[in-house]
Protein backbone atom coordinates (compact mmCIF):
# COMPACT_ATOMS: atom_id res chain seq x y z
CA UNK A 1 0.00 0.00 0.00
CA UNK A 2 1.35 3.38 -0.95
CA UNK A 3 1.79 6.20 1.50
CA UNK A 4 -0.97 8.11 -0.30
CA UNK A 5 -3.50 5.26 0.12
CA UNK A 6 -2.44 4.74 3.74
CA UNK A 7 -3.05 8.39 4.52
CA UNK A 8 -6.42 8.26 2.83
CA UNK A 9 -7.37 5.17 4.92
CA UNK A 10 -6.24 6.87 8.10
CA UNK A 11 -8.40 9.92 7.37
CA UNK A 12 -11.45 7.71 6.74
CA UNK A 13 -10.84 5.80 9.96
CA UNK A 14 -10.51 9.03 11.87
CA UNK A 15 -13.75 10.32 10.37
CA UNK A 16 -15.62 7.10 11.19
CA UNK A 17 -14.23 7.17 14.68
CA UNK A 18 -15.38 10.76 15.07
CA UNK A 19 -18.88 9.87 13.96
CA UNK A 20 -18.93 6.90 16.35
CA UNK A 21 -17.77 9.05 19.24
CA UNK A 22 -20.38 11.68 18.43
CA UNK A 23 -23.07 9.01 18.24
CA UNK A 24 -22.03 7.63 21.62
CA UNK A 25 -22.21 11.10 23.13
CA UNK A 26 -25.70 11.62 21.68
CA UNK A 27 -26.86 8.20 22.95
CA UNK A 28 -25.41 8.84 26.39
CA UNK A 29 -27.11 12.22 26.53
CA UNK A 30 -30.43 10.70 25.41
CA UNK A 31 -30.44 8.04 28.12
CA UNK A 32 -28.34 9.51 30.94
CA UNK A 33 -28.51 13.24 30.28
CA UNK A 34 -30.85 15.84 31.72
CA UNK A 35 -34.19 14.75 30.30
CA UNK A 36 -36.93 16.11 32.60
CA UNK A 37 -37.52 19.74 31.65
CA UNK A 38 -39.39 20.86 34.79
CA UNK A 39 -40.22 19.17 38.08
CA UNK A 40 -43.17 16.84 37.55
CA UNK A 41 -45.44 14.84 39.88
CA UNK A 42 -47.38 11.90 38.51
CA UNK A 43 -50.07 10.07 40.50
CA UNK A 44 -50.61 6.45 39.50
CA UNK A 45 -53.70 4.72 40.88
CA UNK A 46 -55.03 1.23 40.23
CA UNK A 47 -57.19 2.78 37.50
CA UNK A 48 -54.34 4.59 35.72
CA UNK A 49 -53.49 3.23 32.28
CA UNK A 50 -50.02 2.94 30.79
CA UNK A 51 -51.08 5.30 28.00
CA UNK A 52 -51.76 8.01 30.62
CA UNK A 53 -48.39 7.47 32.29
CA UNK A 54 -46.59 7.46 28.95
CA UNK A 55 -48.33 10.66 27.85
CA UNK A 56 -47.63 12.51 31.12
CA UNK A 57 -43.97 11.58 31.22
CA UNK A 58 -43.24 12.10 27.52
CA UNK A 59 -44.66 15.64 27.75
CA UNK A 60 -42.15 16.40 30.51
CA UNK A 61 -39.11 15.40 28.43
CA UNK A 62 -36.90 18.06 26.91
CA UNK A 63 -36.63 16.79 23.33
CA UNK A 64 -37.73 14.20 20.81
CA UNK A 65 -34.38 12.49 21.34
CA UNK A 66 -35.26 11.93 25.00
CA UNK A 67 -38.75 10.75 24.01
CA UNK A 68 -37.25 8.21 21.63
CA UNK A 69 -34.89 7.05 24.39
CA UNK A 70 -37.84 6.76 26.76
CA UNK A 71 -39.86 4.66 24.31
CA UNK A 72 -36.90 2.33 23.80
CA UNK A 73 -35.96 1.92 27.47
CA UNK A 74 -39.56 1.64 28.69
CA UNK A 75 -40.12 -1.18 26.21
CA UNK A 76 -36.83 -2.85 27.15
CA UNK A 77 -37.82 -2.93 30.86
CA UNK A 78 -41.47 -3.78 30.08
CA UNK A 79 -42.67 -0.70 31.95
CA UNK A 80 -46.19 -1.21 30.63
CA UNK A 81 -46.48 -4.45 32.58
CA UNK A 82 -44.44 -3.48 35.63
CA UNK A 83 -45.32 0.07 36.74
CA UNK A 84 -46.59 0.44 40.31
CA UNK A 85 -49.14 2.70 41.97
CA UNK A 86 -48.02 5.72 43.95
CA UNK A 87 -46.97 9.36 43.83
CA UNK A 88 -43.85 9.87 41.77
CA UNK A 89 -41.75 13.01 41.85
CA UNK A 90 -39.48 13.59 38.87
CA UNK A 91 -36.84 16.23 39.51
CA UNK A 92 -35.77 18.77 36.91
CA UNK A 93 -32.83 17.34 34.97
CA UNK A 94 -33.56 13.72 35.88
CA UNK A 95 -32.48 11.19 33.22
CA UNK A 96 -34.64 8.83 31.18
CA UNK A 97 -32.91 5.83 32.77
CA UNK A 98 -33.66 7.12 36.28
CA UNK A 99 -37.27 8.02 35.47
CA UNK A 100 -38.15 4.63 33.98
CA UNK A 101 -36.40 2.67 36.74
CA UNK A 102 -38.21 4.74 39.37
CA UNK A 103 -41.57 3.61 37.98
CA UNK A 104 -40.50 -0.01 37.60
CA UNK A 105 -39.05 -0.24 41.12
CA UNK A 106 -41.93 1.69 42.72
CA UNK A 107 -39.65 4.38 44.16
CA UNK A 108 -42.47 6.79 44.96
CA UNK A 109 -42.22 9.98 46.99
CA UNK A 110 -44.29 10.41 50.18
CA UNK A 111 -47.00 13.00 50.68
CA UNK A 112 -47.23 15.27 53.69
CA UNK A 113 -50.58 14.29 55.18
CA UNK A 114 -52.04 17.09 57.29
CA UNK A 115 -54.33 16.04 60.12
CA UNK A 116 -56.07 19.20 61.21
CA UNK A 117 -59.40 20.60 62.29
CA UNK A 118 -62.42 18.34 61.83
CA UNK A 119 -65.64 18.00 63.80
CA UNK A 120 -66.96 14.67 62.56
CA UNK A 121 -65.60 11.45 61.12
CA UNK A 122 -67.16 12.13 57.68
CA UNK A 123 -65.53 15.57 57.65
CA UNK A 124 -62.18 14.11 58.71
CA UNK A 125 -62.41 11.36 56.08
CA UNK A 126 -63.20 13.97 53.44
CA UNK A 127 -60.17 16.09 54.31
CA UNK A 128 -57.82 13.11 54.36
CA UNK A 129 -59.19 11.79 51.05
CA UNK A 130 -58.08 14.99 49.31
CA UNK A 131 -54.49 14.15 50.19
CA UNK A 132 -54.21 10.41 49.41
CA UNK A 133 -55.58 7.92 46.88
CA UNK A 134 -58.34 6.41 49.05
CA UNK A 135 -61.75 8.08 48.73
CA UNK A 136 -63.71 9.44 51.68
CA UNK A 137 -66.28 6.61 51.67
CA UNK A 138 -63.57 3.95 51.92
CA UNK A 139 -61.76 5.85 54.66
CA UNK A 140 -64.97 6.37 56.62
CA UNK A 141 -65.84 2.69 56.34
CA UNK A 142 -62.46 1.75 57.80
CA UNK A 143 -62.82 4.30 60.62
CA UNK A 144 -66.17 2.78 61.57
CA UNK A 145 -65.08 -0.85 61.20
CA UNK A 146 -65.63 -2.46 64.61
CA UNK A 147 -63.04 -5.20 64.12
CA UNK A 148 -60.38 -2.70 63.04
CA UNK A 149 -61.27 -0.42 65.95
CA UNK A 150 -60.80 -3.38 68.27
CA UNK A 151 -57.38 -4.13 66.76
CA UNK A 152 -56.39 -0.50 67.34
CA UNK A 153 -57.60 -0.58 70.93
CA UNK A 154 -60.49 1.81 70.36
CA UNK A 155 -63.56 -0.13 71.39
CA UNK A 156 -65.52 3.02 72.15
CA UNK A 157 -67.69 4.98 69.77
CA UNK A 158 -65.18 6.88 67.69
CA UNK A 159 -61.70 6.58 66.25
CA UNK A 160 -61.58 10.38 65.96
CA UNK A 161 -59.97 10.35 69.42
CA UNK A 162 -56.94 8.67 67.86
CA UNK A 163 -56.06 11.54 65.53
CA UNK A 164 -53.42 13.96 66.81
CA UNK A 165 -53.13 17.14 64.70
CA UNK A 166 -49.81 17.11 62.89
CA UNK A 167 -48.21 16.61 59.49
CA UNK A 168 -47.24 13.02 58.69
CA UNK A 169 -45.28 11.56 55.79
CA UNK A 170 -47.19 8.67 54.21
CA UNK A 171 -47.35 6.95 50.84
CA UNK A 172 -50.04 8.40 48.60
CA UNK A 173 -51.44 4.93 47.88
CA UNK A 174 -51.52 3.85 51.52
CA UNK A 175 -54.58 1.74 52.32
CA UNK A 176 -57.11 3.04 54.88
CA UNK A 177 -56.24 0.16 57.21
CA UNK A 178 -52.53 0.89 57.10
CA UNK A 179 -53.20 4.59 57.54
CA UNK A 180 -55.19 3.97 60.71
CA UNK A 181 -52.45 1.71 62.08
CA UNK A 182 -49.94 4.49 61.29
CA UNK A 183 -52.12 7.07 63.06
CA UNK A 184 -52.33 4.73 66.06
CA UNK A 185 -48.51 4.53 66.20
CA UNK A 186 -48.36 8.33 66.15
CA UNK A 187 -51.01 8.42 68.89
CA UNK A 188 -48.94 6.04 71.04
CA UNK A 189 -45.85 8.15 70.40
CA UNK A 190 -47.75 11.31 71.40
CA UNK A 191 -48.79 9.70 74.67
CA UNK A 192 -45.26 9.55 76.02
CA UNK A 193 -44.33 8.89 79.64
CA UNK A 194 -44.61 12.55 80.57
CA UNK A 195 -48.17 12.95 79.29
CA UNK A 196 -49.27 9.55 80.56
CA UNK A 197 -48.01 10.41 84.06
CA UNK A 198 -50.32 13.45 84.11
CA UNK A 199 -53.47 11.36 83.66
CA UNK A 200 -53.59 10.68 87.39
CA UNK A 201 -53.63 14.42 88.11
CA UNK A 202 -56.80 15.01 86.11
CA UNK A 203 -58.34 11.63 86.91
CA UNK A 204 -59.19 10.87 83.29
CA UNK A 205 -58.25 8.19 80.77
CA UNK A 206 -56.52 9.07 77.49
CA UNK A 207 -59.84 8.75 75.66
CA UNK A 208 -61.56 11.00 78.21
CA UNK A 209 -58.77 13.58 77.94
CA UNK A 210 -59.23 13.66 74.17
CA UNK A 211 -62.99 14.08 74.65
CA UNK A 212 -62.67 16.92 77.17
CA UNK A 213 -59.95 18.55 75.08
CA UNK A 214 -62.31 18.58 72.09
CA UNK A 215 -64.84 20.55 74.16
CA UNK A 216 -62.18 22.96 75.39
CA UNK A 217 -60.93 23.46 71.83
CA UNK A 218 -64.41 24.25 70.52
CA UNK A 219 -65.22 26.50 73.47
CA UNK A 220 -62.09 28.65 73.66
CA UNK A 221 -60.81 31.14 71.10
CA UNK A 222 -57.91 32.40 73.23
CA UNK A 223 -55.38 29.55 73.79
CA UNK A 224 -54.09 31.15 77.00
CA UNK A 225 -57.53 30.55 78.58
CA UNK A 226 -57.64 26.83 77.79
CA UNK A 227 -56.05 25.65 81.04
CA UNK A 228 -58.40 27.86 83.06
CA UNK A 229 -61.51 26.54 81.32
CA UNK A 230 -60.24 22.98 81.49
CA UNK A 231 -60.04 23.52 85.25
CA UNK A 232 -63.71 24.58 85.34
CA UNK A 233 -64.77 21.39 83.57
CA UNK A 234 -62.58 19.22 85.82
CA UNK A 235 -64.21 20.85 88.87
CA UNK A 236 -67.70 20.14 87.52
CA UNK A 237 -66.85 16.54 86.66
CA UNK A 238 -65.48 15.92 90.14
CA UNK A 239 -68.59 17.38 91.77
CA UNK A 240 -70.99 15.53 89.50
CA UNK A 241 -72.28 18.74 87.94
CA UNK A 242 -73.36 18.63 84.29
CA UNK A 243 -70.72 20.25 82.06
CA UNK A 244 -73.32 22.39 80.25
CA UNK A 245 -70.93 22.99 77.36
CA UNK A 246 -72.56 24.85 74.47
CA UNK A 247 -70.35 23.22 71.78
CA UNK A 248 -71.81 19.82 72.67
CA UNK A 249 -75.29 21.16 71.87
CA UNK A 250 -74.16 22.32 68.45
CA UNK A 251 -72.55 18.93 67.84
CA UNK A 252 -75.65 17.07 69.01
CA UNK A 253 -77.85 19.12 66.68
CA UNK A 254 -75.36 18.97 63.83
CA UNK A 255 -75.71 22.74 63.46
CA UNK A 256 -72.20 24.19 63.71
CA UNK A 257 -73.30 27.56 62.33
CA UNK A 258 -75.57 28.19 65.31
CA UNK A 259 -74.51 31.57 66.75
CA UNK A 260 -76.61 31.67 69.88
CA UNK A 261 -77.71 28.77 72.07
CA UNK A 262 -81.30 29.26 73.27
CA UNK A 263 -83.20 27.42 76.00
CA UNK A 264 -85.04 25.32 73.42
CA UNK A 265 -81.70 24.04 72.12
CA UNK A 266 -80.61 22.94 75.60
CA UNK A 267 -83.37 20.33 75.66
CA UNK A 268 -82.27 18.60 72.46
CA UNK A 269 -82.16 14.89 73.20
CA UNK A 270 -78.77 13.37 72.44
CA UNK A 271 -76.07 11.55 74.42
CA UNK A 272 -73.76 14.39 73.32
CA UNK A 273 -75.85 17.15 74.93
CA UNK A 274 -74.06 17.88 78.22
CA UNK A 275 -76.96 20.02 79.43
CA UNK A 276 -79.21 16.97 79.86
CA UNK A 277 -76.48 14.38 80.50
CA UNK A 278 -73.93 14.39 83.28
CA UNK A 279 -70.30 13.60 82.61
CA UNK A 280 -68.45 13.58 79.32
CA UNK A 281 -70.13 12.88 75.98
CA UNK A 282 -69.47 9.40 74.52
CA UNK A 283 -66.82 10.62 72.08
CA UNK A 284 -64.84 13.74 71.12
CA UNK A 285 -66.81 16.43 69.31
CA UNK A 286 -63.84 17.34 67.09
CA UNK A 287 -60.16 16.70 66.57
CA UNK A 288 -58.68 18.80 69.40
CA UNK A 289 -55.46 20.74 69.07
CA UNK A 290 -52.34 19.62 70.91
CA UNK A 291 -52.60 22.84 72.92
CA UNK A 292 -56.10 21.84 74.10
CA UNK A 293 -54.97 18.31 75.01
CA UNK A 294 -52.06 19.63 77.05
CA UNK A 295 -54.36 22.23 78.63
CA UNK A 296 -56.52 19.42 80.05
CA UNK A 297 -53.46 17.55 81.33
CA UNK A 298 -52.09 20.76 82.85
CA UNK A 299 -55.40 22.31 83.90
CA UNK A 300 -55.32 25.27 86.29
CA UNK A 301 -56.39 24.42 89.81
CA UNK A 302 -59.02 26.87 91.11
CA UNK A 303 -62.54 26.82 92.56
CA UNK A 304 -64.44 28.28 89.59
CA UNK A 305 -67.51 26.36 88.40
CA UNK A 306 -68.79 28.72 85.71
CA UNK A 307 -67.56 30.88 82.88
CA UNK A 308 -69.28 33.17 80.42
CA UNK A 309 -68.13 35.19 77.42
CA UNK A 310 -67.29 38.78 78.36
CA UNK A 311 -69.63 41.57 77.24
CA UNK A 312 -66.66 43.15 75.46
CA UNK A 313 -66.99 40.24 73.00
CA UNK A 314 -63.21 39.96 72.78
CA UNK A 315 -63.16 36.18 72.88
CA UNK A 316 -62.29 36.06 76.57
CA UNK A 317 -64.41 34.90 79.51
CA UNK A 318 -65.49 35.98 82.97
CA UNK A 319 -65.28 33.25 85.61
CA UNK A 320 -67.55 32.70 88.60
CA UNK A 321 -67.65 30.53 91.70
CA UNK A 322 -71.39 30.78 92.34
CA UNK A 323 -74.49 30.61 90.17
CA UNK A 324 -75.45 34.09 91.30
CA UNK A 325 -72.18 35.52 90.02
CA UNK A 326 -72.52 33.54 86.79
CA UNK A 327 -76.07 34.78 86.16
CA UNK A 328 -74.89 38.36 86.55
CA UNK A 329 -72.14 37.73 83.99
CA UNK A 330 -74.62 36.05 81.66
CA UNK A 331 -77.01 39.02 81.77
CA UNK A 332 -74.22 41.39 80.77
CA UNK A 333 -73.21 39.12 77.87
CA UNK A 334 -76.82 38.69 76.69
CA UNK A 335 -77.35 42.45 76.71
CA UNK A 336 -74.23 42.91 74.59
CA UNK A 337 -75.20 40.43 71.88
CA UNK A 338 -78.84 41.59 71.84
CA UNK A 339 -77.55 45.09 71.19
CA UNK A 340 -75.76 43.67 68.13
CA UNK A 341 -78.93 41.92 66.99
CA UNK A 342 -77.49 38.39 67.23
CA UNK A 343 -80.28 35.80 67.30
Amino acid sequence: MTKKNLGRLFRVATLVGGFAAAALIVLYSAFYGKAIENEKVIYISSATTYAQIESDLRQSLRSNLHRTAFDFYAKRLNLEGRFRTGRYLFQEGESVIRAVRKLVLGEQSPVKLVVGEARTLPQLAGKLAKQIEADSATLLSAMRNKQLRKELGFVKDSTIAMFIPNTYEVWWDITPERLLHRIKREYDHFWNEERTAKLKRCGLSKYEVMTLASIVYEEVKIPSEMRMIAGVYINRLRRGIALQACPTVKYAMGDFALQRILHKHLKYRSPFNTYINRGLPPAPICVPSVTAIDAVLNFDKHDYLYFCARPELDGRHNFARTLKEHNANSRKYSAAIEKLGVK
